[in-house]
């Protein structure tokens, strides 16, 4: 019996297509390109104030087009902020709100072991009954594909791309293994690609006796199959052959998250702009001889894969009716190498340890945010409109002109995106994150509540006026009671207890 979601796809939707097509056959609704970089702080863009790396193709994206600076991601980590993409659901409704890496199958970390048997690899799928981004949009005629990193299902499980609405999906179904950028393995839908690169283990460093500014030590860190530029051939590909009809394409990149890996043209490059640096031979992930060329490298590869996006879009003549949004999944690292701190990649937030990724301080989940769509989006316009991840399926489905599903928690920013007025807004923004302690914010206009360490029994609120106080330093908690009861009162309503043991917080009464 068809599950109760294809119903729901299927009524307005379907019927609206038919009507849409059969009134004019000349009609196609715009493609959407949606690019998600990894790990990527507000600050390590140009347009965003970045004065080391450079992305004059992602800054040009912007220049041709809108510039977000209150946009929000997910969650403060990777899976529950794509999870929170795909469903519209914030992290108190959506099915996955935390790194999930599913270690009662067995050793999951172990890359020979996940290679000799698949079912260890993947993360906790979402549920087989979650109405998703691919689905909304496939079912409103869309061919929609997915390359990158996926990290919502493990293979053989329900929770896969394929089965939760895309039609194509190359690159990593696990978020572990995109712990190396030269994988054993990719997948191409549901199968594997073995690829021409051997065994390193995670965590492996140096081996003895080797010499740390030897760059030679470091040649087992860089092998043959580089998995972003294959993924990034898999999109070309999936946008010329599909050209002649509607696309949703999910651009996952895995830049720049660690470990650095990159292509040697462009660590040889910041070598020359950067200068000598301290070869990083730390326990957390891979070391490297260049770690401050590298990681500036990794994000001027990924530029240089937007401009080639764009380029395709231009060759195939479906730049002007393509919609294409640039984001980040949390902010930047502390760990691995990344000295995030020395490109204040959170600028203006906060960047260390404790105030960026993992954490709901500001540098944690606010990301850039560029929407480009030729004709349709104002050429160098920037707004201030609070938005976030949930809004993403309602903005889409509004500019296709289709019903949003139900049980959404984000708003359509069309009117923004257009130039209009934006006579819908959030109320309050609201994320919780069962890890690090336990943590809950809420966004409300000026405002910011955060509660840390509930799982140490901490329930106090913090309340910073980001209007003053970006760096949230100065709790006014204390002389604003009646802001603290609302956001406390919003806490409440927003949070409903996971169905997964992992992601329950016992403080809140689950």
């Amino acid at each position: 019996m068809p599950s109760i979601k294809i119903y729901i796809l299927n009524t307005v939707i379907i019927v609206f297509t038919i009507i849409l097509y059969s009134c004019d056959n000349s009609y196609k609704p715009p493609n959407i390109i949606y690019i998600l970089a990894d790990d990527l702080g507000y600050g390590e863009l140009g347009v965003y104030g970045q004065k080391i790396i450079e992305t004059p193709n992602i800054d040009k994206l912007a220049n041709n087009g809108m510039i977000f600076t209150d946009h929000y991601s997910g969650s403060p980590v990777c899976a529950p902020s794509r999870s929170v993409f795909i469903t519209g659901q914030h992290t108190g409704h959506t099915p996955i709100r935390g790194n999930d890496e599913w270690t009662e199958r067995g050793d999951t970390w172990n890359y020979q072991a996940m290679f000799d048997n698949p079912s260890l690899e993947g993360q906790r799928p979402i549920p087989k009954n979650t109405i998703t981004i691919a689905e909304v949009l496939k079912s409103a005629g869309y061919v929609t594909g997915m390359v990158g990193k996926w990290g919502l299902g493990a293979p053989n499980t329900e929770g896969t791309p394929n089965k939760q609405g895309f039609n194509f999906f190359y690159g990593y179904n696990c978020q572990r293994q995109a712990h190396t950028l030269f994988p054993m393995h990719l997948w191409r839908n549901e199968e594997r690609v073995i690829l021409n690169n051997k065994n390193i283990p995670p965590h492996a460093n140096l081996k003895e006796g080797l010499n740390p500014s030897d760059e030679s030590s470091y040649v087992d860190f860089h092998l043959n199959d580089y998995a972003p530029e294959l993924m990034h051939n898999e999109a070309l590909n999936f946008i010329e052959d599909n050209k002649e009809s509607p696309f949703f394409l999910y651009y996952a990149s895995p830049l720049p998250h660690v470990p650095l890996q990159a292509p040697k043209e462009w660590i040889n490059y910041y070598k020359r702009k950067i200068g000598d640096e301290e070869p990083y031979t730390g326990k957390s992930y891979f070391p490297n001889h260049s770690p401050r060329a590298t990681y500036a490298a990794m994000i001027s590869y990924l530029d240089e894969q937007v401009g080639d996006l764009i380029k395709k879009l231009k060759d195939i003549n479906q730049l002007d009716n393509t919609l294409i949004i640039f984001t980040s999944d949390n902010g930047p690292t502390y760990t691995g190498g990344a000295d995030t701190q020395y490109f204040d990649s959170a600028n203006p937030f906060k960047t260390e340890l404790g105030w960026a990724k993992g954490f709901v301080n500001e540098g944690g989940i606010r990301v850039p945010m560029i929407a480009s769509w030729p004709t349709m989006i104002k050429a160098g316009s920037k707004s201030n409109q609070i938005s976030a991840f949930q809004d993403m399926i309602p903005t889409f489905c509004d500019i296709i002109g289709i019903d949003i599903p139900a049980n959404m928690d984000g708003i359509s920013i069309k009117p923004t995106l257009l130039g209009n007025l934006q006579k819908v807004k959030h109320n309050y923004l609201y994320w919780e994150f069962p890890a690090y302690k336990g943590q809950q914010a809420v966004r409300m206009g000026k405002w910011k509540g955060i509660r840390k360490n509930i799982f140490e029994g901490n329930m106090s609120i913090e309340l910073y006026d980001l209007s003053i106080d970006k760096l949230e330093q100065n709790d006014l908690a204390m002389t604003y009671p009646k802001i603290v009861e609302k956001i406390s009162n919003i806490m409440i309503e927003s949070h409903s207890p996971s169905p997964l043991l992992r992601f329950k917080f016992p403080q809140l009464g689950d």
